[in-house]
């Protein structure tokens, strides 16, 4: 099947799914549902596919939605970002290190796979250090990329029995379409130059910081046209559930209990220190469960979006937890090599 093809059916599928569970009055429903939808058709054996550059439009799309939806009372809700902060890194160390002994002593992973898997973030560094000896690259895309679906899927119904935010950044007018023309350029040109930079998630980075720099300044208001928006949701699901492609369902349910169960742990544990840190700080739980929730920028960014929560903060904090991941999972990995004579080999048929 031509690529072309593939991807309009991937579009397709998702814009069935997003329709379909945003119709029950899911928040996020368009986002979750065309994930669900297509993550479903790919295991079945559907070639889902997303091309990079239409993977990169939509990035740059969900920067722009994050940086046009950040709240005004940004700057002096700052302050109280250290506390998060604080919390975000504490709960780092408590979800590896739980996820990790479960997922070594419960299923039996060996070291490198149970703790590069545990890892909330940075897929792309975790299966460079795994392809140079480290654990299982097969077991460990297949639990990470669970974790962000998991997550993406169940962040909106977590929502229905949490306050749900009001704010849109943009306020009740449409901006004007030069205004959008020029900010969008400008959010390209960016988040290219963000990616040159080798910068995580470049395009969505780049983009969000000049829209958020062009709206504190105030030379642009108005709120994004919602076929934008919901066209950009469904990209994002197709992404998402794309990722899944050719994983056949028997490589998937290898790992997926597993990884069922420490996606479980992990939200537990986030939303603990969320609630937590609620207590210390004015802001709705939600948005800070958001912000210290282990799903990917992107993802996270759009549900905050399609939620209603200041953006700033949950971008921050997940730029955040990726800088505290680069200087911990080199450290983690170099332990594991140091002990990996002792620990017991994964029962894998790679692994063998």
């Amino acid at each position: 099947m031509h690529r072309a093809l593939r991807t309009g059916l991937t579009l397709i599928i998702a814009a069935v799914g997003s329709l379909a569970i945003s119709m029950l009055g899911v928040p996020g429903g368009m986002l979750m549902g065309g994930a669900l939808a297509v993550s479903i058709a790919a295991l079945s054996g559907f070639p889902a596919t997303m091309p990079n550059g239409l993977r990169n439009v939509l990035f740059v799309c969900v920067g722009l939605s994050m940086g046009a939806n950040v709240a005004p009372d940004t700057l002096q809700l700052i302050g109280q970002w250290p506390t998060t902060l604080g919390a975000l890194a504490l709960e780092l160390v408590v979800i590896v290190t739980i996820c990790g002994i479960v997922l070594r002593r419960l299923f039996r992973f060996d070291a490198g796979t149970a703790y590069l898997s545990s890892f909330p973030g940075h897929l792309s560094f975790i299966m460079a250090l795994a392809s140079t000896g480290v654990g299982n690259p097969r077991q460990i895309v297949i639990i990470q990329v669970q974790r962000v679906m998991f997550l993406t899927l169940f962040a909106p119904i977590g929502a229905l029995f949490l306050p749900v935010g009001h704010y849109s950044g943009g306020g009740s007018e449409l901006m004007d379409l030069t205004t959008l023309a020029m900010v969008a350029a400008g959010c390209a040109l960016v988040g290219w130059g963000f990616t040159r930079l080798k910068m995580p998630a470049g395009y969505v980075l780049g983009s969000m910081a000049f829209a958020t720099a062009m709206k504190l300044t105030g030379h642009f208001d108005g709120s994004l046209p919602p076929i934008l928006v919901d066209l950009t949701f469904v990209g994002m699901g197709a992404l998402i559930g794309s990722r899944f492609a050719g994983m056949t369902r028997a490589e998937f349910m290898q790992a997926a209990f597993g990884g069922t169960v420490a996606t479980a742990i992990t939200v537990a544990i986030t939303t603990v220190f969320a609630f937590g840190a609620s207590f210390f700080v004015s802001m709705p739980m939600g948005q800070i469960w958001l912000g210290l929730s282990p799903g990917g920028l992107e993802s996270m960014g759009a549900l905050g979006i399609a939620l209603g929560y200041d953006t700033a903060f949950i971008a921050a904090h997940h730029v955040a937890r990726l800088l505290m991941l680069t200087i911990a999972i080199p450290l983690v990995v170099m332990l594991v090599k140091g002990r990996q004579p002792l620990t017991e080999p994964s029962e894998s048929p790679e692994t063998r």
